[in-house]
Order: C-alpha cells, then sequence, then structure tokens
C-alpha cells in the first residue's frame, strides 16, 4: 500500500489538439488520480502531475459547442450566469477541459489536493519545462 513518503510523482506532457473534451478529460483524470500506476491507492495522491497544452483547440461533438451551457454564481442574489461553450471558450479557453477533468476527480479534500496537480495551458509553450515532462500519448492508455 502506498503512503505520501514512497509516491513517485512524474511529470507528463499532453497534447489535447483535435481530441474530443470528454476522452481528453476521463484520461488525464486516471492519470491525476494515479489510476494507471501499480501502486494505486484509495486514500493517497498517486497520481502525478499532467501539464496539457493546446488546450483552446479541444473539440465538442454535435452542436454542444452553441448548446451546452456552463452556469455559475456570484453568490449575490440574481447572481447566476448561464454562458454557453463557445462564449466561455472565446473567454477562457482553459476552463472547458478543466471543468471537465475536475468533475471526473472525487468531492473530496483528497479530489481537491489531486486538481492541483493539473496544469491546462493555452498554447504549445508551458513554464514547466524545468520539470523535463514525458511527452505522453493518450491513445496508448486505456
Amino acid at each position: 500500500m502506498a503512503n505520501a513518503a514512497t509516491t513517485q510523482k512524474e511529470w507528463l506532457l499532453v497534447d489535447a489538439e483535435n481530441e474530443v473534451i470528454g476522452r481528453v478529460a476521463s484520461k488525464i483524470a486516471m492519470l491525476v488520480r494515479g489510476k494507471h500506476k501499480p501502486t494505486f491507492t484509495a486514500h493517497v495522491d498517486t497520481g502525478d502531475h499532467v501539464v496539457v497544452i493546446n488546450a483552446e483547440k479541444v473539440r465538442l461533438t454535435g452542436n454542444k459547442m452553441a448548446d451546452k451551457e456552463y452556469q455559475r454564481y456570484s453568490l449575490h442574489p440574481g447572481g447566476q450566469v448561464r454562458e454557453p461553450a463557445e462564449k466561455l471558450m472565446a473567454r477562457k479557453p482553459f476552463a472547458l477541459l478543466e471543468h471537465a477533468v475536475r468533475g471526473m476527480l472525487p468531492k473530496t479534500r483528497l479530489g481537491r489536493a489531486q486538481f492541483n496537480n493539473l496544469h491546462v495551458v493555452v498554447g504549445a509553450e508551458h513554464k514547466h519545462e524545468a520539470q523535463k515532462p514525458r511527452k505522453i500519448d493518450l491513445n496508448t492508455i486505456k
């Protein structure tokens, strides 16, 4: 059984260009949780740091770009805002992928800590070059 002292965290690089958002998000969530490792332990953060580049080039199938709505609330009366995916993509291109991955993580303290291992970047350049992330092909992950 793994614990915080024996966990080996690795930096991975994922290119999300022309990927369907749900399919890529489920694979990223698996990497962030650590379920791809033989030492996976449900109550320990065994996941890797995942850097996702080209987040603005992710695809939504069908009419979801116009029909899917994201909701937020300002905690003030009348502060509920619904925004279509295309407007959210124009305003915050990384938010669609972050929202999808966050929904696939546990809704606990551990899930919030694991979400900090996700680094979504717009474009191909990222600030984590010093960690030497290993490029991973999502098609090889089952």
